[in-house]
């Protein structure tokens, strides 16, 4: 085969920009589509050309494999690498990409037909879904079968909750990946999610390259990700490479794929193959020493795999910074991202840049932090390091937590499963105030308003700034006097607007200053400058339901209207923004009073969805 000199990208964001970068080390000309809500996205900036897709909805553009296959042509494009979601495991896709005389790179059609359905790669691997769910079955997964990314999936612990987790799950795996099949399999709660990275070429080469543990998980999609899986013994580590190989060789799969296992009391249990590459590949890279988007494109062009694959070295671990507030439910968050660096020594994968506007279209991740190093616990305390020490100055994001959980006993011990945010998201968003953050936030406005304003000559009038801070108001005081700003309790050593020094009990702690609008970033902290007296206009009727993030109103309950008695805790309507669907469910028992929303509907974050009014009985939790 000939060798590849211009390759599209069906692909958006972190991971177009990633195979980007490899393919310019490679000489190989770069071809981006963007949808017109990524007009100024960075994929679309960093290749050498980019293709307008009209519309902003996945399913008019990125789920379009026709437009993409035209754009690959009229481009000049010689190859196509699908990237992972969308339509990275559509087979149809494949085939049409071939079809045009293209070069694939990814596995044949037939492979991605036989492994991408999970329903139909359970068959092959001897493991039956569900066909009827009775009381004795639960918990069980209702799951999409096609896709992947946590979309499309429902854990349900009792029977009445089936249908509308059927429902749910249709809707967000059609909208995602352009395909409603859904199935229901045994829940094993308790389990270690463990994958095998896969490579073959097509000439009967199959390299294993090592396992890596995703079981921390938020909504079903990975947060943290490791390689090697820790605390495996040799045995289980070889049978999951056995079997990862077995399902590969089955299929005659060619090129990058990982087999996903859930692994409980010693045991494997296969959950599905991913005909992809996967977000978290960059571990497996980082430990064998490899580029794995550079082999998938080797092995398009027809090249032999070495008999055996490099060796590996050290340990890697990855973290995904979403725009999201862990703390409201894993709320989705959009905005400016105004400034994002890590330190040297840390790999940052992103699809942004400064200055970037983060919308609601598609997925919430921002970037992927990779630490490598000689062992597990020196990898552990440089990312966590790197992430606390990190500037990202825009919407809120995990990262609080994700230092949070690389320092947790439980994590740092190997002992982990995908319920540890299920036991611990309280603990690690419980908010952990630093009372000298506004204070220096305060003291630097305080100094470049100086500058125009001149100072007050009443020492004893104290002068007063409120901050949001964590969803908590703070007010702070300090004077203002001849000599400089002063505040109770500490020295003020140096107060500039972008630089604070204060001493606290003999220690001198320093202060890093940004604004941004009304927002105010300290160190690692957001801070929100509120004015000096409420808005009488904000306040809202009690029992008011508010859009909690931007986002397109997808289903209303049945039946519900102005008049519906409701109760506590019961879903009202669904709203997807970022490709997932967010439950909205009334806040008190009592009847609907006013109803605003309507399906098909955008809506702003804090928009009036619903008012439900109070029948005195109590509150959902």
């Amino acid at each position: 085969m000939s060798s590849i000199s211009s390759l599209l990208v069906a692909n958006r964001g972190e991971i177009a920009c990633r195979i980007f970068r490899t393919c310019g080390e490679l000489g190989i000309r770069t071809v981006a589509v963007h949808s017109d809500a990524d007009e100024n996205a960075l994929h679309a900036r960093v290749a050498d050309a980019a293709v307008r897709l009209p519309g902003a909805a996945s399913a008019e553009t990125y789920l379009r494999g026709d437009l993409i296959v035209k754009a690959a042509l009229n481009a000049g494009a010689d190859a196509v690498h699908p990237g992972y979601g969308f339509l990275s495991e559509n087979a149809d896709f494949a085939r049409a990409v071939r079809d045009a005389g293209l070069v694939w790179i990814g596995p044949p059609p037939e492979a991605i037909e036989a492994m991408a359905s999970k329903t139909r790669a359970k068959e092959l691997m001897g493991v039956e879904p569900l066909h009827e769910v009775a009381e004795a079955d639960l918990p069980v997964l209702v799951k999409a079968a096609a896709g992947g990314g946590g979309r499309g999936m429902r854990v349900v612990r009792r029977l009445d909750e089936l249908e509308d987790a059927l429902t749910g799950a249709r809707a967000e795996a059609a909208s995602a990946f352009g395909d409603g099949e859904v199935f229901v399999e045994p829940y094993v709660e308790g389990g270690r999610h463990v994958e095998v990275q896969i490579l073959a070429d097509t000439h009967g080469t199959v390299w294993a390259l090592g396992t890596r543990d995703c079981s921390l998980q938020r909504r079903h999609q990975k947060v943290i990700e490791e390689a090697p899986a820790p605390g495996l013994t040799h045995g289980l580590t070889q049978e999951l490479h056995e079997l990862a190989v077995r399902a590969a060789r089955a299929v005659d799969y060619v090129g990058a794929g990982t087999v996903e296992f859930l692994v409980a009391d010693g045991r494997a249990h296969f959950l599905e193959m991913n005909t992809r590459l996967q977000v978290e590949h960059p571990v497996t890279e980082a430990v064998f020493g490899i580029d794995l988007v550079a082999l998938q494109i080797q092995v398009a062009e027809g090249a032999a795999l070495e008999n055996e694959p490099p060796r590996a070295r050290g340990h890697a671990i990855e973290a995904r910074l979403y725009a999201e507030d862990p703390a409201r439910a894993w709320a989705p968050q959009t905005g400016t991202l105004h400034r994002l660096t890590v330190p040297d020594g840390v790999r940052l994968d992103t699809g942004h840049t400064d200055g970037d506007t983060i919308g609601i279209h598609y997925d919430p991740m921002l970037a992927k932090a990779v630490a490598h190093a000689p062992t597990r616990a020196q990898a552990l305390r440089k990312l966590a390091g790197a992430l606390e020490r990190a500037t990202i100055h825009g919407p809120v994001t995990n990262r609080d937590l994700l230092v949070r959980s690389l320092r947790h006993r439980e994590f740092t011990d190997a002992r982990m499963d995908t319920g540890f945010y299920d036991r611990h998201l309280a603990g690690l968003t419980e908010p952990a105030p630093d009372p000298y953050v506004p204070l220096a936030a305060a003291l630097a406005d305080a100094q470049g308003r100086s500058r125009f304003g001149g100072w007050r000559n009443l020492t004893s009038q104290p002068q007063t700034k409120r901050y949001l801070v964590h969803g908590t108001e703070h007010e702070v005081r300090y004077h203002h006097t001849r000599e400089g700003l002063t505040a109770e309790g500490v020295r003020v050593v140096r107060a500039d607007a972008d630089h604070v020094v204060l001493e606290v009990g003999g220690m001198r702690r320093n202060f890093e200053v940004a604004r941004h609008g009304d927002q105010v970033f300290v160190n690692a902290t957001a801070l929100t400058a509120l004015p000096r007296f409420p808005d009488p206009a904000a306040q809202r009727a009690p029992g008011s339901l508010l859009a909690p993030m931007p986002g397109t109103v997808v289903r209303i309950a049945e039946g519900l209207a102005a008049g519906t008695a409701v109760r506590a805790g019961e879903p009202l309507l669904w709203l997807e923004a970022m490709k997932m669907e967010h439950k909205i469910s009334a806040p008190v028992s009592g009847t609907v009073s006013a109803l605003h929303a309507s399906p098909g509907q955008q809506v702003e974050v804090g928009a009036l969805l619903a008012v439900v009014q109070h029948a005195g009985k109590e509150s959902a939790p």
